[in-house]
């Protein structure tokens, strides 16, 4: 199932038996990769909610200093998918992968207790190094453990489980910040604590990632047996349908403005007062939490194509609120509504399209390439929009951003036409 297919019509069953059927439709391998997510986020989001003010308050970094560290620590992440996604395709143990990077990062936070910046940037390495390599594979054993026809829904219930993590997270540490004498170092104490927690959970209840589930994608079933190598992981590219997706995955990035830069035009734009500048990020946790999952499922009945493409649009109608509206109190809200919604109507249903093109023991991989084209080309984008808004001022840049954004979209809106050979097929249809 591509972008454009479709499941079952839809149906008039109540809200509670539309919760229990949702239960019973996906696995408990993806609820319990979402319960991993959960933990891990929790534990990684209390370190990047104090981290900022720990590192130029408390030890001294300059603004310009953590930018490029903290641009650099993200390019690696992005890099090291293709370490991660190749690893496990090779092995052909996506747990395995997974539970190496999960590790990493845990082990990686009693360094954050050296106050020293030399441990420091070695405890965000590693802590960015892990995220890279258990991306792929813990994708690959959400996708392998869902039919095609599910394969929405399964990912909006992993991306719900994770964001509710990344809310938890931040509340936690200013919880602790203001309760604990040790300050800082009893956030990444607990932190190392919480991430440990998520590697266990992985470890007990997460099963290996050798064997596919019973309702696999055609595209699975009908691959050849042959070996995972480099060669045959970027042969993947010369799919038409894995190429079509890898096209607009990069080109709509490169036209993404970062979720900084959008929370800075919106405190500058509209006026929200310094000290709840921290919450707009939550604004957007929450609405990307509450639609994840109706989001996925709406994707796998009228077409992810048509979700995908609206989730852009809506990001769109953001940067021109931003551009044009005026600044009302109502106007911060429906910007980070528009922001939560653009990101649960992508970020799942993207890789799920992936998936459904992808053989069985290049999954992991496929879904790395992918990965990683749209995070470094959404890195240039922050790049360019940062030099644009030094050079012309924030309204000129996220004019251009929005125009480019414009173009982008209904170029990838004509690749991704039903009519097109990489996106034509539904369940059912030849």
């Amino acid at each position: 199932m591509y972008l454009a297919d479709r499941s079952a019509p839809r149906g008039t069953a109540t809200a509670q038996e539309r919760v229990r059927g949702t239960v019973r439709a996906v696995s408990p391998t993806v609820f319990a990769l979402g319960a991993v997510s959960l933990i891990t986020d929790v534990s990684t989001e209390m370190v990047t909610a104090v981290l900022p003010l720990y590192l130029v308050l408390g030890l001294g970094l300059s603004p310009l200093g953590f930018g490029v560290l903290d641009g650099v620590q993200n390019g690696v992440s992005a890099l090291v998918q293709l370490t991660g996604g190749h690893l496990a395709d090779r092995v052909r143990n996506h747990k395995l992968v997974a539970g190496i990077g999960y590790g990493l990062s845990a082990l990686c936070k009693p360094l954050l207790l050296v106050h020293h910046m030399g441990a420091l940037g070695a405890a965000l390495a590693l802590d960015r190094t892990g995220k890279g390599l258990r991306t792929a594979p813990r994708d690959a054993l959400i996708s392998l453990s869902a039919p095609p026809e599910r394969q929405g829904r399964a990912f909006g219930v992993h991306r719900a489980m994770d964001t509710t993590g990344a809310l938890l997270g931040p509340m936690l540490a200013f919880l602790i910040l203001g309760v604990a004498a040790g300050g800082y170092d009893a956030v990444f104490a607990v932190s190392g604590c919480v991430a440990a927690l998520g590697v266990l959970v992985l470890l007990l209840f997460v099963p290996g990632g050798k064997k596919q589930a019973p309702e696999a994608s055609e595209a699975a079933a009908a691959a050849p047996v042959g070996k995972a190598d480099l060669r045959a992981a970027f042969g993947l590219l010369r799919t038409r349908r894995l190429r079509v997706l890898f096209g607009c995955a990069v080109l709509l990035g490169l036209t993404t403005v970062s979720d900084a830069f959008l929370y800075l035009l919106v405190q500058r734009r509209t006026g929200v007062a310094e000290q709840l500048f921290p919450l707009l990020p939550l604004g957007t946790a929450t609405v990307f939490l509450l639609l994840a999952l109706p989001l996925g499922r709406l994707a796998d009945r009228v077409g992810r194509r048509t979700v995908f493409l609206a989730g852009h649009a809506g990001l769109l109608l953001a940067y021109a609120l931003l551009l044009w509206a005026p600044a009302t109190p109502a106007l911060p809200y429906l910007v980070l509504v528009l922001h939560g919604a653009f990101y649960a109507a992508t970020d799942g249903v993207l890789p799920a399209a992936v998936g459904a093109v992808v053989p069985e023991r290049l999954r992991a991989s496929g879904l790395a390439l992918v990965g990683t084209g749209q995070a470094l080309a959404r890195f240039c984008c922050s790049l360019a929009f940062g030099a644009a808004w030094a050079a012309w001022g924030d309204g000129p840049a996220l004019a251009a951003a929005a125009a480019g954004l414009a173009c982008c979209a209904t170029a990838a809106g004509v690749a991704l036409r039903p009519t097109a050979p990489a996106l034509s097929s539904s369940p059912g249809e030849k």
